[in-house]
């Protein structure tokens, strides 16, 4: 089964896994879904993750984090820009969530970075997604 965003399809995973208290989640490898991860991983927002490459696409391993009393760390995930419909901010325009205490995940030139990144290096991009 082809996926036509692959990107929704990782964030659902992990939504789902944080909602059954799993530890870890498998989703399919891809250049952005491994740098939306690094950005996770960055942010505090994930413990780590790991590539497995398998004779196919390969796997990314994402180990989910949790408070100290088991509260997710992770309160909301959600994707801005999806296929039929492109989300592009300038440096200005970029989303604050939560005002400034979430995250947004920035496809750019540079790469993908977060939204705080984008300021400091004053680049801008696609808005992939918000994290809460």
């Amino acid at each position: 089964m082809s996926l036509s965003d692959p990107i929704a399809d990782m964030l659902t995973r992990i939504r789902n896994a944080l909602s059954a208290r799993h530890q870890a989640v498998n989703v399919k490898a891809s250049k952005i879904c491994q740098g939306i991860c690094e950005v996770l991983k960055k942010e505090g927002y994930v413990e780590d993750y790991k590539r497995i490459d398998d004779d196919k696409q390969g796997v990314l391993r994402v180990y989910l984090k949790y408070g100290p009393m088991g509260q997710d760390v992770i309160t909301e995930i959600k994707r801005v820009s999806r296929p039929g419909r492109r989300v592009h901010g300038g440096v200005a325009d970029l989303p604050k969530p939560l005002g400034g205490l979430g995250i947004a995940i920035v496809s750019t030139s540079k790469g993908v970075l977060s939204d705080r990144q984008c300021r400091r290096e004053n680049v801008s991009g696609e808005v992939l997604c918000t994290v809460c």
